[in-house]
């Protein structure tokens, strides 16, 4: 199975740059959008009817922010939107939880923490509530595959300059603690455990400075799996000649 996950930085800027081409011709088994900002009435048939797939979207009650997708091969036996623990997590559009057979596939758009305090607090307790929820989960007996922006590069060797942003919301130590907090309940990134020694290589570029064409991004885009899942991990990769957004896509492909 392959799974590719892409924030796209906005679906309909991004489908006018050969999207629908694109996942046609990749044709993954799953495809996970993040910040799709679209509206329901603005997503066009050419965005939501791509042959051999269902497509499912999470739209928050602000227009033009945030949103997540998922397009399918398999259809999933059940398909939530949102934690359904708190408002304030699930009006925003940054959750939608399959299930499938062999696991549950959780699509998520962490938040961005640079805008100020009370900004940053909100994305740790989001962060909070994904292990929450995530761990009531595993309880019940599912494996998980948790995969999006999570807006936060783990360690030094996830962006290109560490030393500049060590007061930056998304390298800040509170939130890389987040990121070992979540790898200690046995959660593994499947491209740095696959790569634990592979530098240079991020799926976030800042558009404002030509950093893609230098190579200063960060790495900001994960596939996560549960435990038990890792046995049947192939191949973690990152997208990175993909172009169309700030970020490119990444890749997962398990038995």
């Amino acid at each position: 199975m392959k799974l590719i996950s892409w924030n796209v930085n906005g679906v309909r800027a991004v489908s006018k740059k050969g999207f629908r081409e694109w996942l046609i011709k990749e044709s993954p088994d799953i495809l996970c959008l993040q910040e799709t900002k679209a509206s329901e009435y603005q997503l066009e048939n050419a965005i939501k009817l791509i042959p051999g797939y269902e497509s499912y979207w999470c739209i928050g009650k602000r227009p033009g922010y945030s949103g997540v997708a998922v397009y399918m091969k398999v259809k999933p036996l059940s398909v939530n939107y949102g934690f359904g623990m708190d408002e304030s997590f699930d009006n925003e559009g940054r959750i939608l939880i399959s299930e499938l057979q062999d696991f549950n596939l959780l699509n998520i758009y962490f938040p961005n923490g640079q805008k100020d305090d009370e900004r940053l607090r909100y994305k740790l307790a989001f962060y909070d509530a994904t292990l929450k929820y995530c761990e009531s989960l595993r309880k019940k007996g599912r494996e998980l595959v948790i995969c999006g922006d999570y807006n936060t590069a783990h360690n030094e060797i996830d962006l290109a300059r560490p030393k500049d942003n060590e007061n930056v919301s998304g390298f800040l130590r509170i939130e890389r603690d987040w990121m070992d907090k979540f790898e200690a309940h046995g959660y593994i990134d499947t491209f740095r455990k696959m790569n634990p020694d592979k530098a240079g290589v991020y799926s976030w570029w800042s558009v404002r400075t030509a950093a893609r064409e230098r190579n200063v991004g960060w790495r900001l885009d994960y596939f996560y799996v549960s435990p038990g899942l890792w046995k049947r991990v192939i191949k973690a990769g990152i997208m990175s000649d993909v172009t169309g957004s700030d970020h490119c896509p990444v890749l997962l492909e398990i038995e």
